[in-house]
């Protein structure tokens, strides 16, 4: 073979091209690289970008940790309640246990007590209780045992003046700061009204949440979960513009915009991996920590914080393909060339054609989905779907929003035009940043239009007049004597200004009656004039003196007068146990018209003064107190208790309201106030890391402006008006979208806005937050005006 035959043989194959997947993974790989190894500065975004992106799946884990922590906590509480003994077997046995609520409060807080004895040599325990208490001891939980403890359980030790002989541990609390405790008193009775128990652990059926209470609780969880997400979302563009640069270089060595798109999108995937670990690991330590913090009265124990598998999972799957979706969607605006970065739409604008009907379809979904009936089951997935759309739209229209509105703005300061100058050439930043905000802001004010305008069908008014009374106690174990020196008791508690104190009994009409006939009875009640003067219209009134009270109904009337017949005898105590006490009315009684007293009864029936019968001869009789007090006076109100516990541990005492809030209503109120709190320290943990970046990111830009003279007073200005130009675009935005949005909400549930005013609270909270996250950005801007930041590698 000659040379020209070799050169003319045909050349060898070329290597076939990698496989499209292989190539895609390759640049996944390239970024996940630059992003693990890209340096310092390449470290300082990814750690950024990892807690931003933690904090969220922090608070997503809390989130999904939800079911499994009402489920413990209701079976805790199935298991301390307390299995009575039937009817047919009401006999005392070697373990039955006779017990009676001593609940209390203190200072604002529920102090759950149970009164117990012990009816045989093996009595049956509550849960987490380990020695059953004799007379005279107790058994508190840990949360009651550090109060009693401390300074400020001095009056609460005054009132439980048992000893301490345990601790009940945690399989008999519902939460770490339970007030709990069970004393012994051999004084109990089942004729004192003390309840036969055999045993512990009862069924406990759960309420039926109404239709409007689901709409109030799918709104709870949309508004309390988008910022997360939107927040999630923002993390992943850390540092955006120094990696645009970095992978025009790429560019310049031969990448094209695909592998560019790929490269971009494994930094994020890596940063997003790092957020996943990093939220474990914060959701691991936070979970620590759960019982030693209570929010609003609210703990739980670290135990119970176990997130859902399925959540758990949903949580890993999506975060990092939020984060790679979002760097996708955000390098379609970007053109990366050899020589530079081009960011599309410059002169144009952002597009507002796609942005506005977001919060539109939203609306229109909710719009669709009707109103919503009491007597028909709802659908809370369109309600869920629509005000997504509504909160994510809003998030959308507010970059282009800052950016319409900053590219008007002319003049000003210095540091006036430079915080404007930099929103003009790049508003996404500033914006993205306060999205969160806007977005909490936008759900918070449309609950609060929610709450009120049902707020009438769950509060209702009890007919109390807390005017006349703050307090009220009875008790039917307190008789006789006893009866007339508690109430002198009262009346010598420090602060009380008044007792209207009175002993009531039945009295019926003598006589023999038919199996099936009732025989006329009435209420009596004993007690000075003033007290008599406070229940029945009285005019003049000595002591001795008696008086027939009728109510408003007529027919009630009657049947009070067929038991108070003037100068007939009555019967006092029949089928009480004991000889019935008859007593003669006298018949001179004038006849008075009743009235309702300060906790709304309204009194009828026979009135005796104290001179008249005494309260000591009358059998089945109660006492029955209510008190005025000076409300100036320091914890009066615990000082009123701890004369009510002297008298009777078990005596009922409560506070006189003029509104009830329904029970479920307020748990989905308080759980509303426990999750803002959390998500309001998430958004201004992640404002703080996302100034920072920005900050971080401008560090070359103000040591030059310092170093040409710039004063740095004027360069903080500039960083609070480019901060305070978003947030309060943000929060007209937020008024705007959380009133229509509230609108919607209560024309679904029939009812009427009851306030238009009631967003200042909530966009001040926002502007506060805000102001509060620029001053802590503030020492890090002064540190990056140093010289050394010229300094480059």
């Amino acid at each position: 073979m000659t040379l020209l035959d070799e050169k003319r043989s045909a050349p060898p194959p070329r290597p076939a091209p990698p496989a499209r997947t292989a190539t895609a993974l390759r640049d996944l790989g390239l970024g996940i690289r630059f992003a693990a190894g890209g340096g310092r500065e390449g470290w300082t975004r990814t750690l950024l970008t990892a807690v931003g992106v933690g904090l969220g799946v922090t608070l997503l884990l809390l989130a999904s940790s939800v079911p499994h922590m009402r489920e413990a906590r209701a079976e805790r509480e199935q298991a301390r309640g307390e299995t009575p003994v039937s009817a047919a077997r009401d006999v005392a046995s070697d373990s039955s246990v006779l017990g009676l609520s001593a609940t209390t409060e203190y200072r604002g807080r529920t102090v759950v007590g149970r009164l117990v004895r012990a009816e045989g040599p093996d009595p049956v325990r509550a849960p987490g209780v380990a020695r059953f208490p004799a007379a005279g001891e107790m058994v508190v939980s840990p949360a009651l045992r550090e109060l009693l403890d401390s300074p400020d359980g001095e009056l609460l030790r005054e009132r439980l003046p048992y000893e301490v002989i345990g601790t009940v541990g945690d399989p008999g609390l519902r939460s770490p700061n339970d007030l709990l405790y069970y004393a012994g008193d051999d004084s109990l009775t089942v004729a004192r009204g003390a309840e036969r128990i055999t045993g512990y652990g009862k069924e406990i059926p759960g309420e039926p949440l109404q239709p409007v209470l689901i709409v109030l609780l799918v709104m709870v969880c949309v508004v309390l979960l988008v910022p997360v997400g939107i927040f999630i979302a923002t993390a992943v563009r850390f540092g955006g513009d120094r990696r645009d640069r970095r992978l025009a270089a790429l560019r310049l060595v031969g990448a094209d915009i695909r592998s560019t798109r790929r490269i971009a999108a494994g930094e994020a995937l890596f940063g997003s991996v790092l957020g996943l670990l990093a939220g474990a690991g914060f959701f691991l330590v936070a979970r620590r920590f759960a019982g030693a913090v209570e929010v609003w009265d609210f703990s739980s124990f670290p135990a119970d914080l176990v997130p859902a598998p399925w959540l758990a999972a949903l949580v890993v799957v999506a975060v990092p393909l939020t984060a790679v979706l979002v760097t996708l969607g955000a390098m379609r605006s970007v053109v990366i060339e050899p020589l530079g970065v081009v960011r599309r739409g410059r002169e144009r604008g952002r597009r507002l054609w796609w942005r506005l009907p977001v919060p539109l379809l939203g609306l229109g979904v909710l719009g669709l989905t009707g109103r919503v009936a009491e007597t028909e089951p709802v659908e809370p997935y369109p309600i869920a779907l629509g005000a997504v759309l509504v909160l994510v739209g809003l998030a959308l229209l507010l970059p282009w929003l800052v950016e319409a509105c900053v590219n008007r703005l002319r003049g000003g300061p210095v540091s006036w035009q430079l915080a404007t100058r930099r929103l003009q050439l790049s508003s996404g930043a500033a914006s993205r940043a306060v999205s969160g905000v806007t977005v909490a802001v936008a759900g918070a004010i449309a609950l609060q239009m929610l709450f009120a305008a049902m707020n009438a069908d769950f509060e209702r008014a009890t007919g109390q007049d807390p005017s006349r009374a703050q307090f009220a106690a009875s008790s039917d174990d307190v008789t006789g004597a006893a009866a007339t020196e508690a109430i002198a008791e009262f009346r010598a508690t420090p602060g009380v200004e008044k007792v209207i104190g009175s002993v009531e009994a039945y009295a019926s009409k003598p006589g023999v009656f038919a199996a099936d006939d009732v025989p006329p009875t009435t209420e009596l009640t004993v007690g000075t004039c003033d007290t008599l003067r406070e229940l029945a219209r009285i005019g003049a009134c000595e002591d001795g003196d008696t008086f027939v009270v009728h109510p408003a109904d007529r027919e009630t009337a009657d049947w009070v007068d067929r038991t108070a017949r003037k100068g007939k005898a009555v019967e006092i105590g029949e089928g009480m146990g004991r000889e019935p006490f008859r007593w003669t009315l006298p018949a001179d009684s004038p006849t008075v018209p009743g009235r309702r007293d300060p906790m709304g009864e309204e009194h009828w029936g026979i009135m005796a003064t104290t001179g008249a019968i005494d309260a000591g001869e009358l059998p089945g009789a109660r006492i029955v107190a209510q008190i005025r007090v000076d409300e100036s006076v320091p914890d009066i109100a615990e000082h009123v208790r701890n004369t009510a516990a002297r008298i009777d541990p078990a005596m009922q005492f409560f506070a006189l309201n003029s509104v009830e809030r329904d029970r479920q209503y307020a748990s989905i109120r308080t759980g509303l106030q426990v999750g803002a709190t959390v998500v309001l320290l998430l958004i201004a943990a992640s404002m703080l890391v996302s100034q920072l970046e920005q900050l971080r990111e401008r560090r070359r830009l103000l040591s030059v402006l310092v170093a040409f003279g710039t004063r740095r007073a004027t360069l903080g200005w500039s960083v609070l008006w480019q901060t305070a130009v978003p947030v309060v675009l943000g929060l007209a935005t937020a008024v705007v979208g959380g009133l229509g949005l509230g609108a919607t909400l209560a024309w679904m549930i029939e009812k009427q806005v009851a306030d238009w005013w009631l967003f200042w609270p909530m966009a001040g909270a926002g502007g506060a937050l805000i102001a509060l996250v620029t001053l802590a950005s503030l020492p890090p801007l002064w540190r990056m005006m140093r010289p050394d930041g010229l300094r480059t590698e």
